[in-house]
């Protein structure tokens, strides 16, 4: 699939290209994001560098993995990054981080919104996975307010610089939004 680029109210999201390597490198020097993510740690030049031109690409190319940088139009500054895997069929997992200057804006949980509703309409997906180690607070409140249901922890799910920890899943529908789904859904009795 060729790459797609999405805006929102006050974000381009385009897919991160080799120009936005030393950009993406400065911006995973962060702490937090080391610490709540599954990036390599310590980053180097040749993971941003391996992000750029074969992930991303590969991703958009195999229809697999679909990458957006999230930037602010003016000037293209970098605000964060999301990611969404597919999973099995109709299923896809989120991921994303903020940049640091960035966080507390409202630009990630805008960017999560605008590729669930793409994915939901564009990608034939009915279900959007959210997955965080727990005590991942900041990544939990972005998921809860778009409107992901937190399902519960998963035992030792994730594996984090070499140690497994548990993590909380939650799931978005496209019901949540608003949206139909390609497949009927017949929920639990209660």
């Amino acid at each position: 699939m060729e790459p797609v680029t999405l805006t929102t109210a006050r974000l381009l999201l385009r897919t991160p290209t080799p120009r936005d390597t030393e950009t993406v490198l400065a911006a995973v020097q962060d702490p937090d994001i080391l610490r709540w993510t599954t990036i390599p740690s310590p980053y180097l030049r040749e993971h941003a560098q391996g992000f750029t031109e074969q992930l991303v690409p590969e991703g958009w190319a195999s229809g697999t993995m679909f990458t957006w940088g999230l930037f602010l139009p003016e000037g293209e500054e970098l605000v964060g990054m999301l990611s969404l895997t597919k999973r099995s069929a109709g299923t896809a997992e989120i991921g994303y981080w903020s940049t640091k200057e960035q966080r507390g804006n409202g630009y990630v949980t805008e960017a999560v919104e605008a590729a669930a509703r793409w994915a939901f309409g564009e990608w034939s997906i009915d279900r959007v996975e959210w997955r965080a180690e727990v005590g991942n607070h900041a990544s939990r409140a972005v998921a809860e307010r778009v409107g992901f249901t937190i399902e519960g922890v998963l035992r030792s799910s994730l594996v984090h610089q070499g140690v497994r920890r548990d993590c909380w899943v939650g799931a978005l529908l496209p019901s949540d939004l608003g949206l139909p789904s390609t497949a009927q859904y017949l929920p639990a009795s209660q």
